[in-house]
């Protein structure tokens, strides 16, 4: 195996693990949860909010402190593994908010530094494809999660089995990329180095910051409660069974289709697209709360969240160069900050009972911040 691809391999490996488990493993586990852990939904949003309040906090904390992305990616990954395997403990509901917190920060830290490192050892390659097979390892992740979740499911098993089982998975692919991540091996800038301070926030800076926020905002509300309006339309597991691995599996697909897309249209372009897609399919699912409608969301979302994503980082990268990282941790501070907010909108704009009022204002949202990504000239 070449040095790019397997490069390329163990940021997919490593952005599977922070995102598919360590910030979306609760989403296919929460509908267990409701069912044998004595979990209500409101505590299962307060589970949420922990973990997008730990993400704020990691995405600010490696705005902060100066660590090589390399032991961040180490750090965090073992840290998610164990703290997800503690997850299947009988806790009380607070140990559970915390372990949830201290996943959103190492998901954060390992997000950031896996972008900022692979953008960096991969550009030299002139292989765009390789960067879009890194982003790919958050669709991967979530829909091994979510398939875990439908064979426990199967053979009866509860969301005890489920927490020790991705907990287990998480450690071994962590040992497993382990020598990749090397201390000496991405000559890349972190988000707090020395000569951070030649990073100039203008107005480009800020807009990205503004609109990847939105974007947090926007995508929060059906990538958290999905799962669970598919049960509210048809009671069981099967719909569940669909909605999450199809959301993970759209994700991986799309986002490997950005590389062959950028020979014919700008990054600026495609994301606005993608944001006008997320907000269709979201507003069909508000004003037809059917399965139908629901699974046609689920591909909508996950077919663009993470093309999102890529695009998002890409243009960090060429907006600010070897400083990248300290604006991809502005930007992804500005996500979590959306995302905190969203499951709140939800409850106060639509009770525990529909989520269709929360979907509406985030699709406006969406849509509305699509202005903001016109107004300059592409930067790709």
């Amino acid at each position: 195996m070449t040095k790019p691809l397997a490069n390329a391999l163990a940021g997919l490996a490593a952005l599977a693990v922070a995102m598919g488990v360590g910030r979306f493993a609760f989403t296919p586990i929460m509908p267990m949860m409701l069912r044998d852990a004595g979990l209500t939904l409101a505590s299962g949003a307060w589970l949420a909010s922990a973990n997008y309040l730990g993400y704020l906090l990691g995405a600010l904390s490696a705005m902060a402190w100066r660590v090589r992305p390399e032991l961040a990616i180490r750090g965090g990954l073992l840290a998610i593994g164990l703290v997800t395997a503690a997850m299947g403990a009988s806790l009380p509901i607070a140990a559970w908010l915390l372990l949830r917190l201290v996943a959103g920060i190492a998901s954060a830290w390992v997000l950031i530094s896996v972008s900022a490192w692979s953008l960096e050892a991969l550009a030299r390659f002139q292989r765009p494809v390789l960067g879009s097979v890194v982003f790919a390892g958050v669709g991967v992740g979530i829909a091994a999660a979510g398939l875990l979740c439908v064979g426990l499911n199967l053979f009866d098993q509860g969301s005890t089995t489920a927490w020790y089982a991705l907990g287990a998975a998480a450690l071994a692919v962590t040992v497993l990329i382990w020598p990749i991540f090397k201390s000496h091996a991405a000559p890349v800038a972190n988000a707090a180095q020395d000569d951070a301070g030649n990073f100039h926030w203008n107005g480009e800076a800020k807009r990205l910051v503004f609109c990847y926020g939105v974007f947090g905002f926007g995508y929060i509300i059906p990538a958290t409660f999905l799962p669970v309006m598919a049960r509210n339309a048809l009671p069981g597991l099967a719909a569940f069974d669909c909605s999450w691995p199809l959301f993970g599996l759209a994700a991986a697909l799309s986002t490997l289709a950005v590389a062959p897309l950028a020979r014919h249209m700008s990054n600026r372009r495609m994301w606005i697209l993608s944001q006008c897609t997320m907000a269709s399919g979201m507003l069909l699912a508000a004003l037809r709360p059917q399965l139908s409608s629901i699974l046609i969301a689920a591909l909508c979302v996950g077919g663009t969240f993470m093309v999102i994503t890529l695009l998002a980082m890409q243009e960090a990268r060429h907006l600010a160069g070897r400083h990248a990282a300290r604006l991809i941790a502005a930007m992804t501070a500005a996500f979590a900050i959306g995302q905190i907010i969203g499951p709140l909108t939800v409850r106060a704009a639509a009770g525990a009972a529909s989520f269709s009022g929360g979907l509406t204002i985030a699709a406006i949202l969406l849509i509305g911040s699509t202005l903001a990504l016109r107004k300059p000239k592409s930067n790709s």
